[in-house]
């Protein structure tokens, strides 16, 4: 065989190569929210001069560069004049506010406590928002409604489509 025709042999191959096949095009993935963190039982202690100001804890949390994604969540607000408690299928813990998913029940030390399915609390305010329907009740007092907004700290109450049932006291008693 001729050299020559092992050149050109080679060159059409080569041409073939470069124009019929196209490079792979690769994906590049970003990781912008990668978990620091996963851990099961999980508890969180948060403690300032005054002593134990939050206890939150799970059956398993992960920890990301600026929250906290909590199952199970069970959080307690100790920071004011009174303990809040609040426990959720899921939660979500960051600057301060609880993003609140799933059967939740907000329990307050005097008895108060509400019941629904999507709720946000925030620390710094003292303020508990639902969105959804809600279950309002403390002893035999029950409140039923629309987008509940409860401030723990001046225990002031909005809600739309409200439904009551009430005892009142009696005066002269």
């Amino acid at each position: 065989m001729n050299i020559n025709y092992f050149f050109i042999i080679a060159s059409v191959c080569l041409f073939m190569i470069l124009f019929l096949f196209k490079p792979l095009e690769i994906k590049e993935q970003s990781f912008v929210d990668v978990p620091l963190f996963s851990i099961s039982s999980f508890t969180m202690y948060e403690f300032d001069t005054r002593g134990l100001i939050t206890l939150m804890n799970g059956d398993k949390a992960t920890r990301y560069k600026d929250r906290y994604a909590v199952e199970k969540i069970d959080y307690t607000d100790s920071s004011k004049d009174y303990i809040a408690n609040m426990k959720s299928d899921n939660g979500i813990y960051k600057n301060e506010i609880v993003y609140l998913d799933g059967n939740i029940v907000y329990v307050r030390e005097d008895g108060l406590t509400f019941e629904t399915q999507k709720a946000t609390y925030n620390k710094k305010t003292s303020l508990a928002v639902a969105d959804g329907n809600f279950v309002l009740y403390q002893g035999e007092n029950r409140v039923s409604g629309n987008a509940l907004k409860y401030n723990s700290s001046s225990e002031k109450i909005e809600s739309k489509n409200v439904s009551a049932k009430y005892n009142l006291k009696d005066g002269n008693k």
